[in-house]
């Protein structure tokens, strides 16, 4: 069992930028490759970014390259996102998830634990 809490968001402007942090309750490097997925209002919940276990590889939904970086710290059992040139679309609640699936997952059922969410909200 994985607990995860997401922590760091916000409000703020168009072309801002927030770091948004997820805080595991265990180890999660040898087995667990880390996500990012949103949810819109009125919308499904979507993959926006993963980070493999060695933190070696990493995966983006198109909407975001170029502007989002996803990371991990093992040591410290935490997973970021960074968040630059932010855009009113991408207003929504971010979760971080975690999954032992093979690599490539962007599905949101191939991840087995889940945090609560944090808000990001990006005004125009």
């Amino acid at each position: 069992q994985v607990q995860l809490v997401e922590s760091g968001g916000g409000l703020v402007q168009a072309g801002g930028s927030l770091n948004l942090s997820c805080a595991a309750s265990r180890r999660t490097d040898s087995r667990y490759t880390m996500a990012w997925f949103r949810q819109a209002p009125g919308k499904e919940r979507e993959f926006v970014a993963a980070i493999s276990r060695t933190g070696l590889s990493t995966d983006y939904v198109d909407s975001v390259k170029g502007r989002f970086t996803i990371s991990r710290e093992n040591a410290k059992n935490t997973v970021s996102l960074q968040m630059n040139s932010l855009k009113p679309e991408d207003t929504a609640v971010y979760y971080c998830a975690a999954g032992t699936m093979t690599w490539g997952a962007r599905q949101k059922y191939e991840y087995d634990y889940w945090g609560q969410g944090t808000q990001v909200s990006v005004s125009s």
